[in-house]
C-alpha cells in the first residue's frame, strides 16, 4: 500500500536506500555487542573525519536522548540550562531534561527561535548565590524549531559568552545537515571551530532508521557518559545497527544530498505558497521547514488530505516539513489543493 507523503515531519520520511543497505551489510554473522565492533569504530572514525580527531563520540537510540544525557552529565542538580522557547529540550521532551539532570530549564522568549547575548543577559547571573540556580549550559538548536539558522560567528559568540562565565554551549543538531547545507560550511565550521562543547547530532530525520550520537569537543565531559548512557537506558546491544548507518550516512555525501534536497524541496515549497494572497510565510525559509498563517478555518480540511501540525492555533500559524524524499509532485499537488481550498 503506497501512502500519501505528508508535511508534518522529516520524522515521518522513509529510509534511504543505501541506508537500508547498509544495515543489511551488518546483519552478517556474530560481533561483540555494545559497541565494541568494528562497524561501530569505523563509524566513529567517520564522524571525526567531520567533527575533529579529537572529540569523544557515543551512540544512543534518540534524540531525546543525546540532548537529556548530554545535558546530565554535563550539569550538577543545582545548575540551569538556559534555551529558546520554542527549543526541543524545553516543549518536546517531556520534562526529561529536568527530570534526568535535575537541573532548571529556563526558557528565553524569541522571535525567529534563535537566542543571542542580548536575551541571555538577564539569565546568566546569581553566580556564587545559594539562593539561585546555577546557570551552567546555553543550549541552542541548529537549525531551530523555527527553521532559521545560527551563522557560525553567531555561534562563535555565544560560545565565547558561556566560556566566559564558566559556562558550556550545547547544541541540538538534530537537522544539524540541513543547516550546514543552508550556509554553505563545512560541520566543524559551526561546531568544533565555533565554541560549541557539547553536540548532540542526529541522521534520523535525514534518512536514517534509527540512532544518534552525542559528540563531546570537550572530552573531559565525556569522561563518565558511558556510565550516564548505560544508566539512562541508551546502551544498544547490537550498536552495530546504528553505527553501520552513520558510516553511510557519513560518506560519499549522503547526508548533504539529502539535506540539499530537502531544502531545496522547502524552497519550492516556499514559491508556490508565496503566490498565494491567504497565505502568510511567517520566518525566514532556511533548511527545510515552512511556517505560514493561513485562514484557520481551512485548516481541518487540508489536514484531512495531508497531514501537518498547527504550530501555533491562536495565530493559525502551521508548520510544513519536506524531507529527503518530498517530491515536485508531492509539493505541486498539495499547493494546488490548497489553491482549491483556502478561497
Amino acid at each position: 500500500m503506497k501512502h500519501k507523503r505528508g508535511f508534518a515531519s522529516d520524522n515521518n520520511s522513509g529510509i534511504h536506500p543505501d541506508i537500508l543497505k547498509s544495515i543489511e551489510r551488518a546483519n552478517s554473522g556474530h560481533v561483540i555487542a555494545y559497541g565494541d565492533d568494528i562497524y561501530t569504530r569505523r563509524a566513529i572514525l567517520k564522524i571525526k573525519e567531520h567533527f575533529g580527531k579529537d572529540v569523544e563520540v557515543f551512540f544512543v537510540l534518540t534524540g531525546t536522548a543525546a540532548n537529556v544525557l548530554g545535558l546530565t552529565v554535563s550539569t550538577n542538580t543545582f545548575n540551569s540550562i538556559i534555551c529558546a522557547e520554542t527549543a526541543h529540550i524545553n516543549v518536546d521532551e517531556c520534562g526529561g531534561p529536568e527530570n534526568f539532570s535535575g537541573c532548571k530549564v529556563i526558557p528565553v522568549e524569541t522571535p525567529d527561535g534563535k537566542i543571542n547575548i542580548g536575551s541571555l543577559k538577564k539569565h546568566v547571573r546569581g553566580f556564587g548565590f545559594e539562593h539561585h540556580s546555577q546557570p551552567k549550559i546555553i543550549s541552542i538548536s541548529q537549525p531551530t524549531e523555527l527553521g532559521t539558522v545560527y551563522s557560525p560567528d553567531e555561534i562563535n559568540e555565544l560560545g565565547k559568552y558561556a566560556h566566559k562565565y564558566n559556562m558550556l554551549l550545547h547544541m541540538d543538531g538534530a537537522r544539524l545537515s540541513n543547516a550546514v547545507v543552508s550556509l554553505g560550511v563545512e560541520f566543524k565550521d559551526i561546531t568544533a571551530d565555533a565554541g560549541v562543547d557539547i553536540l548532540s547530532f542526529g541522521g534520523t530525520k535525514n534518512g536514517m532508521l534509527f540512532g544518534e550520537s552525542v559528540i563531546f569537543f570537550n572530552r573531559k565531559l565525556a569522561e563518565n557518559f558511558k556510565y550516564i548512557r548505560k544508566q539512562g537506558m541508551q546502551l544498544a546491544s547490537k550498536m552495530r545497527f546504528i553505527s553501520a548507518q552513520f558510516e553511510t550516512y557519513l560518506t560519499n555525501d549522503l547526508w548533504k544530498k539529502n539535506a540539499v534536497y530537502a531544502n531545496n524541496m522547502a524552497q519550492l515549497l516556499y514559491r508556490e505558497l508565496s503566490e498565494l494572497k491567504q497565505i502568510k510565510i511567517t520566518q525566514k525559509v532556511q533548511s527545510n521547514s515552512v511556517f505560514a498563517v493561513l485562514p484557520g478555518k481551512y485548516i481541518k480540511k487540508l489536514q484531512d488530505e495531508y497531514f501537518f501540525y498547527v504550530w501555533d492555533e491562536g495565530k493559525s500559524e502551521v508548520r510544513f516539513m519536506t524531507s529527503f524524499d518530498t517530491t515536485e509532485e508531492d509539493i505541486y499537488t498539495f499547493t494546488q489543493f490548497i489553491r482549491q481550498t483556502v478561497k
